[in-house]
């Protein structure tokens, strides 16, 4: 038996000393943080290969102990070699550098962060935006990413959303593609309506949240979203893609790229048409955009323009409904009601719609001295013109600026009509960079100028009574002027090979000019002027190949919206914001496993929130609280279970208070205000919990399942912690099905299913609010924004 047992060790000896291993990982671009679908991997003087999967990740098996050179390409970048002993199952990132040639990430370079940089972001490459694309607006496409609420007045996603990261709105989340600056100059807002279908030009985007580095436009206070339109694609491509779902939602796209002719030129575009009637009643959508780039690339020059169109009809929808309808009828729309003499409802009317066309001209071009130091540049300009037109009941003359009516012996003091309040405006600039980089430090030097030139105006477009010269004149008319100029100079410096350390100054210069009359017709004739010094500074840490720290502190300086210097009391001083915030990260990163942590501080010094306080005409207006702040940690990983088995989560738990708040409240009874001093309260629209799962399967070969999850906490509707003004927790989930074929007579098809709230939860997730008192009680009206209850799209797409 012993002389048996001696055989068998003596044969199998051989295999334990020659056994094999696995070298697995990830490849992602160093420079933006994204995953590299695609990427070749190759171990050298071995058969041993492989190319990284959709989600960036790679697997060789079948390795024998030894030293090993691994070369990593992938094009567009620099070529990764490495030396490696593989004596064990081994696990990489590999975090490839971009080159200057063939790609268009040098463009965004200077305001975005780098793999190393101590700030702390999040990005979606064109894989997995494109999986998500299903015709809805943007930010529904960004929903499932850390600390974010989404919301869709229409119900369903398409046609007016918004979102919020960390509370904060689309007014304080600093927006530019390609570098340019995408917040309308003056209401800093970002309407992703006016944009239809942008998603499908996405190459990629960083998320970054807090202050964030430096960037063009209005400053960051709760995140900046960085979107590329860039294209890696190298060879010739066309695509057809289209979508149909709940509610007579459509979405039709037809895309094209030349490819990268004769190493230099290259060309793409897009037409898109997206329609939906909405969850809410008549919240109908009809929206087309189209996309077009081209570029010359060359051996030390980029060349490259875009031009985008968008154009969107939407019925309004924004009004909310009263929190009393949201049992009896969630999808009743207030909006276009029509009234007879004697207060009776008679109908709708069917034009109460939202009309906006907004085009966005860029030219971008780099230059390459050498390997170190390059040049960007870009000029852009951004026209939009548009109207709202509205049904109004019984309104008077003299709110118009017109006098009375005397028919026979009648004198009208009123009279339904129909309005339009238009917006014409342009906005233009310039940005200039310049960026050196060696294996010690990354150096970006530049800055910008913009200018906002607005004007606003209404007209009545109809009457059933119409005094002389009511239809040939604006009854307001004002315009909104705004430059904007600043300098920054940040530098990521390598002490050694674990520890980095990150500064970024920047300087901004605002002028703002406000002329001619409001539609209440009061003066707003107004100037102001501003000078902010925004520093950032951080350091960045790797413990090993897996783990790193950083910890980062900035201060951010933001000048107030037009509305709140149109609707401010003439009595009333408004101050500028002003925000500190500190971040401190820990990450881990293997090929199983990722997680990252981080607590972030986020103080306020005069921020400007609702109070409940009305000016001279009676309308509500935004003031100044001394001290506010945002504290949290913010959770995010993903485990590999196995090739067909991945959980991806992150959770954003957060105190987010006012101090000493002071509450206002209409008294009808007395036509003075109550106050309150209510001491420390909660920041409206800021939930304590926003967690996200998405549980992934592969059961077969190009086809993933994803069943997601998404909670949300109560969120107050203005800053007085009443739960009688405030939005429930909800909890919503999903499935998303992706398949792939390739049939042989083209590329590839894909098909794509989302399921979306598949248990009807019947959910809020937007609100506003208005109190007063009268007979000694408090009332509110309000209108809540109730989303669709179980609803799908259905997508195809196909890839010549």
């Amino acid at each position: 038996m012993q002389k048996k047992l001696l055989i068998v060790l003596l044969a199998i000896m051989p295999i334990f000393m020659n056994a094999q291993f696995t070298l697995s990982g990830k490849v992602t671009n160093k420079k933006s943080g994204s995953t590299l679908p695609g990427a070749h991997i190759m171990i050298k003087n071995t058969s041993l290969s492989a190319v990284t999967d959709d989600d960036g990740y790679f697997l060789i098996d079948n390795i024998e102990k030894g030293e090993y050179t691994i070369e990593v390409s992938f094009l567009g970048f620099e070529t990764y070699n490495d030396e490696l002993l593989i004596d064990r199952k081994i696990s990489i990132t590999v975090r490839m550098t971009p080159t200057t040639f063939f790609s268009d990430e040098v463009i965004i370079s200077a305001i975005r962060a780098s793999d190393e940089s101590p700030t702390t972001y999040t990005v979606m490459d064109q894989q997995e935006i494109e999986k998500k694309n299903t015709g809805k607006d943007l930010p529904y496409i960004m929903k499932t990413t850390p600390s974010a609420v989404v919301t869709s007045d229409a119900g369903a996603g398409v046609g007016y959303t918004g979102m919020r990261i960390r509370g904060t709105d689309l007014t304080g989340i600093n927006v530019t593609l390609n570098g340019i600056p995408v917040n309308d100059g003056e209401s800093h807002s970002v309407y992703f309506v006016d944009l239809p279908d942008l998603a499908s030009s996405i190459n990629d985007m960083q998320i970054q949240r807090g202050v964030g580095t430096s960037t063009n436009g209005a400053a960051s206070f709760g995140a900046s979203i960085n979107i590329s339109t860039g294209d890696d694609n190298p060879d010739p491509y066309a695509e057809i893609s289209s979508a149909a779902g709940s509610f007579n939602t459509f979405k039709n796209t037809l895309m094209f790229g030349t490819g990268l002719m004769k190493n230099k030129w290259s060309f793409s575009g897009r037409l898109s048409k997206i329609t939906s009637d909405g969850y809410i009643d008549r919240a109908t959508s009809n929206l087309s955009s189209a996309f077009l780039s081209g570029g010359y690339y060359g051996e030390k020059n980029i060349f490259k323009a875009v031009v985008l169109i968008g154009d969107e009809t939407t019925y309004q929808a924004w009004n909310g409904i009263p929190k009393d309808s949201l049992k009896t009828n969630r999808t009743y729309n207030p909006s276009g009601e029509i009234y007879d003499s004697k207060g009776n409802f008679v109908g709708y009317y069917g034009n109460q719609t939202d009309n906006y066309i907004q085009n966005y001209y860029q030219l971008h071009y780099a230059h390459q001295f050498s390997n170190k130091f390059n040049i960007t540049s870009s000029a852009f300009l951004t026209t939009g013109k548009g109207y709202y037109e509205s049904y109004k009941n019984d309104e008077d003359f003299a709110d118009y600026g017109f006098n009375d009516t005397v028919i026979g012996n009648d004198t009208i003091t009123s009279t339904n009509l129909i309005r339009q309040k238009w917006l014409d405006n342009k906005y233009y600039g310039v940005n200039l960079a310049g960026n050196y980089s060696t294996d010690k430090i990354d150096l970006n030097i530049g800055g910008g100028y913009s200018y906002y030139d607005g004007e606003h105006y209404g007209y009545i477009v109809w009457s059933e009574v119409a005094p002389l010269g009511l239809y040939n004149q604006k009854w307001y008319n004002n315009t909104g002027k705004k430059s904007d100029f600043n300098v920054f100079a940040k530098a990521n410096y390598k002490v050694n090979s674990r520890l980095n350390i990150y500064g970024d100054l920047q300087y901004r210069v605002i002028n703002y000019t406000i002329t001619g009359t409001h539609d209440d017709l009061g003066t707003l004739d107004q100037e102001h002027n501003y000078s902010f010094f925004n520093p950032k500074a951080g350091i960045f840490y790797k413990l090993n190949e897996w783990q790193n720290l950083y910890l980062s502190a900035g201060i951010a300086n933001r000048e107030p919206n037009r509305s709140v210097f149109r609707d401010a009391d003439s009595s009333q001083n408004i101050l500028p914001e002003r925000l500190m915030d500190i971040e401190l990260g820990y990450a881990f990163n293997s090929s199983m496993l990722s997680l990252e942590a981080n607590l972030f501080y986020m103080d306020y010094k005069d921020q400007l929130v609702l109070t409940g306080k009305i000016n001279n005409v009676g309308s509500a207006i935004k003031t100044n609280v001394p001290e506010s702040y945002r504290a949290g940690i913010e959770i995010v990983g993903g485990v590999r279970f196995t090739d067909f088995l991945e959980w991806n989560f992150n959770a954003a738990f957060s105190k987010n208070k006012i101090k000493n708040f002071v509450s206002y409240v209409d008294d009808w009874d007395t036509w003075t205000q109550r106050v309150d001093t209510l001491g420390t309260t909660n920041i409206s629209f800021s939930p304590d919990i926003i967690a996200n799962s998405d549980i992934s399967v592969k059961p077969v070969k190009d086809l993933k399942i994803s069943f997601i999850t998404k909670y949300v906490g109560k969120q107050y509707i203005d800053n007085t912690s009443s739960d009688d003004k405030s939005i429930d927790p909800y909890l919503v989930n999903n499935i998303n099905i992706y398949y792939t074929i390739y049939p042989g007579f083209i590329r590839q098809i894909d098909f794509s299913l989302a399921l979306n709230n598949i248990f009807s939860e019947k959910y809020e997730s937007n609100a506003w609010v208005y109190s007063y008192y009268t007979g000694g009680k408090e009332y509110y009206m309000n209108g809540y924004y109730p989303q669709a209850e179980f609803n799908f799209m259905f997508g195809m797409n196909l890839k010549f």
